[in-house]
């Protein structure tokens, strides 16, 4: 047989009717506060989310060129290369640091440029797929991923020159096994990675410089 509720058990409808009193209640409060009061709070607010927001200067050397920009503080590497630089070559992948398209180079280290504020990199040198080629002749990568077909659509290609050329140089291209963990975080979703791998092996068995 069933038990009726202990008499200090509050039923569900009294949950419900407590939330909607204080809920009334905090309505009633805002509507009795003086407009001018609300007014001044959302100008001193406005005022704060300007100046966050605020434009402030700062001087990158891009591919060997010396900029002096002005930028937000929000502002990612990835998008002042792509917005303001017009260097469209790093490209805008998942935008969470997960897929590895927008890899750069910031002072020769690798560099997920879609999760680095772009004023984090003051006085830093910037390198980008598109400083790798010296004028017309191709970076040794670059051929070596052309000679293997290390790439199909392309569209993830910048970024996995740039790790593959990182990956050499920090002598991480020791055996297969070594490559392809190194190389874990940038994503094809072709497939091309054994190709890829090929590509980074000729480089440096070559022994070219990179």
């Amino acid at each position: 047989m069933a038990q009726n509720p202990a008499p200090d058990t509050p039923a569900p409808h009294d949950d419900s009717r407590r939330t909607f009193l204080k809920q009334s209640s905090l309505l009633t409060a805002l509507a009795l506060v003086p407009g001018p009061v609300v007014d001044a709070a959302a100008a001193r607010l406005d005022d704060r989310v300007a100046e966050a927001f605020e434009k402030i200067p700062l001087t990158l050397k891009v591919n060997g060129t010396k900029h002096k920009l002005s930028v937000e503080p929000r502002t990612t590497l990835l998008d002042l290369l792509r917005e303001q630089l017009h260097l469209t070559g790093t490209k805008k992948g998942c935008d969470y640091g997960q897929c590895g398209a927008c890899t750069v180079h910031v002072d020769g280290q690798r560099v997920n440029s879609c999760l680095s504020f772009a004023v984090m990199h003051e006085g830093q040198e910037i390198t980008t797929i598109e400083g790798l080629a010296d004028g017309d002749k191709l970076h040794p990568m670059q051929a070596a991923f052309v000679k293997h077909d290390g790439f199909q659509c392309g569209y993830c290609t910048p970024g996995q020159i740039m790790s593959a050329v990182a990956c050499v140089r920090e002598g991480c291209a020791g055996s297969e096994g070594e490559i392809r963990e190194y190389m874990s975080g940038n994503i094809c979703r072709c497939g091309a990675y054994a190709n890829i791998v090929a590509a980074i092996q000729d480089v440096k068995q070559g022994g070219q410089k990179v």
